[in-house]
């Protein structure tokens, strides 16, 4: 844990040398009532030995034997030499690579992470520094806007269907920037984007349509003739995808008749823990056409004097991040551990790798429908093809059933009565390659015993 050397003494005699009486007065340009803030709900400090135990039993807190979650952060196996190799020092103790003499091995890492990236999403170019998957589509709206230029409106329309917590995000994000979102409502049979309400925005200027695949739902959306409306009345697609399911579905670069310009999504399936939310890290890709308005570091391959190849930062200057003016986006970080640990995941799959976990995960999720809709009453929502996530409706409720089904160590799935209140009842669950038969059987025979008059569901 870090380690403050700093004494009172030291800390007064700082103050006195620059002439401040206090650390507050370091801050006054912030208004007062944003300083003061309560604290009371922060304890006392405590020993590091009291700080360990207590840290170890609330992780205890987040063990379940079998988890069916899904929703934008998903179980998958990690092989162990990712993290192995990941976690050595030389790639967990790496920063900015500004200086390339000194950072070959990290630059090295970034344009293999890119090179991949282009070429599981169908794009040209790739960037490495977002945080997630949310913040990623909201820079990727960012990009659009300022990409089409056709465009005056700054309209961008965010389908029902996308993760709510991502449409939160980009609105919070574009709120002070002059863009408007617009919902795009589902169709309530299907799943999936309502194509007679995006017919109603044919003749108006939208910027941008946002084309999530597959969406919240677990829904495989009609993605090419998406693609193809979007092309069609001068509006920039934007992909937000799931990279594992890339490996069986067609990428983003080749939907309809000439791709989408821009994919982003969440890395987190690319080797990375749930790790009880993160950190996790966002991916961003584009046509070369629009590579300028691209944020993030770019690694480009080089050769030096010597006809050595080599890597360096390229297309934009460090000062590009320093001066807020100049700079295509103020995240700067480039998530560099787990992209080096994303990056290690991919090389050590493969390209048929991937596609037989993705093929695993869609099989598992066969499976779990199949023998969830053999319990009475409960039914599977929309018909829509899917990838590895399904939304069941439960004859109880579903509050109730996941917490039994929690009782016996399984975290059953999503509620989606919360974000979506016509889907009373209704939950989102997810398999991948991890879950077995077994583990599927015990699903069922958890979530039919929930549901039982005995257990108190039905």
């Amino acid at each position: 844990m870090p380690f403050i050397p700093h004494t009172t003494e030291d800390t007064e005699q700082m103050l006195r040398t620059i002439g401040i009486a206090a650390i507050d007065d370091l801050f006054d340009e912030i208004p007062a009532a944003l300083r003061q803030i309560d604290l009371g709900a922060i304890p006392d400090a405590i020993s590091e030995q009291e700080l360990t135990r207590f840290m170890r039993r609330r992780a205890a807190r987040d063990e379940l034997d079998l988890c069916f979650l899904g929703a934008g952060a998903y179980e998958h196996h990690v092989p162990a030499a990712v993290w192995e190799l990941a976690t050595r020092g030389e790639y967990y103790t790496a920063y900015t690579p500004y200086q390339a003499e000194a950072s070959q091995g990290t630059l090295q890492v970034i344009y293999e992470y890119q090179t991949m990236m282009a070429s599981l999403t169908g794009e040209d170019v790739s960037n490495a520094s977002l945080y997630d998957g949310a913040s990623a589509l909201a820079e990727a709206v960012l990009m659009a806007v300022r990409a089409n230029r056709q465009s005056k409106s700054k309209t961008i329309l965010l389908p029902e269907g996308l993760n709510p917590l991502y449409a939160d995000t980009v609105r919070t994000i574009t709120a002070s920037q002059g863009i408007s979102c617009l919902s795009l409502p589902y169709d309530s049979s299907s799943g999936r984007i309502d194509t007679a309400a995006l017919e109603q925005h044919a003749a108006e200027d939208i910027t941008a349509l946002v084309i999530p695949q597959p969406n919240v739902f677990g829904a495989l959306e009609d993605v090419d003739a998406l693609a193809d409306w979007a092309l069609d009345h001068g509006v920039t697609g934007i992909a937000v995808v799931n990279p594992i399911s890339l490996a069986l579905l067609e990428p983003p670069g080749q939907w309809g008749r000439s791709g989408v310009p821009i994919a982003c999504g969440e890395g987190q399936p690319l080797g990375i823990p749930l790790s009880s939310g993160g950190p996790y890290f966002g991916f961003l890709t584009c046509r070369k056409s629009h590579v300028r308005q691209l944020p993030g570091r770019l690694v480009g391959r080089t050769l030096d004097l010597d006809g050595r190849p080599g890597f360096t930062l390229t297309l934009q200057a460090r000062e590009q991040h320093i001066r807020r003016s100049r700079a295509t986006s103020n995240i700067c970080t480039n998530q560099g551990l787990m992209v080096t640990a994303a990056t290690i995941h991919m090389s050590l799959l493969g390209p048929e790798g991937l596609r037989r976990v993705a093929l695993t995960c869609h099989q598992r999720a066969q499976a779990l429908l199949k023998a969830a809709t053999s319990i009475p009453g409960v039914e599977a929502v929309f018909p829509a093809p899917y990838f590895h996530e399904v939304v069941l409706r439960l004859p109880g409720d579903a509050g109730r059933v996941l917490a039994r089904m929690a009782e016996s160590g399984i975290a059953a799935g999503l509620p989606l009565e919360p974000w979506y209140p016509e889907l009373e009842n209704c939950v989102l669950a997810c398999a991948t390659e991890t879950k077995t038969e077994d583990d599927i059987a015990r699903y069922a025979e958890s979530l039919e015993a929930a549901l039982s008059p005995a257990g108190g569901m039905r």
